[in-house]
């Protein structure tokens, strides 16, 4: 059975968008682009760095929403698969590995080893959920978890939580989230601060 995790950089009052880069999701006039990477730039970012390694060496497919995956395509479908370190290391298994989109506006996708997911994205995910797929990853992609929560089909959670409060931005469990409970499995606190917390679904083993 495949396990779908989701995992995030995410700031103390629950913000999600953008922590990559200034450009990465603008969206609402968001002016806070950038804030994970520039945290770990001034107090030390490497083993965060280590731990994504870790983490993404057992994703056997990736689930995501439209915007996640035309951000993902447009970075980690183009980017050098023979560059050096971590960009490299996730160049080559993000263009390996299968990708399933959810999407109500494209009616094609480009990126290799992409497809879209259909009408019924539940209905999909609980298919993909079905098979031996190991773990199947979400970045990004808050409407798509949402959903996915709301049909109690998200197994883990691995939040990487800063110690930042930005005021506004687009939130992992935003207002009408469907009610969950969690088991704390594993809490990991970081010299830079940053402390890195496993979720599980209450019942999952």
């Amino acid at each position: 059975m495949g396990t779908i995790v989701v995992q995030a950089f995410i700031t103390l009052d629950g913000v999600v968008q953008s922590g990559g880069g200034p450009d990465e999701d603008p969206e609402g006039g968001f002016e806070h682009g950038g804030w994970a990477t520039d945290y770990d730039a001034e107090y030390g970012g490497e083993e965060i760095g280590q731990i994504v390694a870790e983490w993404e060496s057992r994703t056997e497919a990736l689930l995501l929403g439209r915007k996640t995956y035309e951000i993902f395509a447009g970075s980690w479908g183009v980017w050098d698969e023979n560059a050096e370190g971590l960009q490299g290391e996730l160049t080559r298994r993000y263009n390996r590995v299968p990708k399933y989109v959810a999407s109500r506006t494209l009616s094609e996708v480009g990126w290799k080893n992409s497809q879209l997911l259909g009408p019924d994205v539940p209905a999909a995910v609980q298919k993909l959920r079905a098979d031996p797929a190991g773990e199947i990853r979400v970045w990004g992609s808050t409407q798509l978890i949402r959903t996915l929560a709301g049909h109690d089909l998200v197994d883990e959670y691995r939040l990487a939580v800063y110690p930042l409060v930005l005021g506004t931005g687009k939130k992992l469990f935003s207002d009408g989230f469907a009610p969950t409970r969690l088991t704390l499995a594993e809490a990991r606190a970081l010299p830079s601060g940053v402390l890195v917390n496993t979720y599980r679904r209450s019942g999952a083993g």
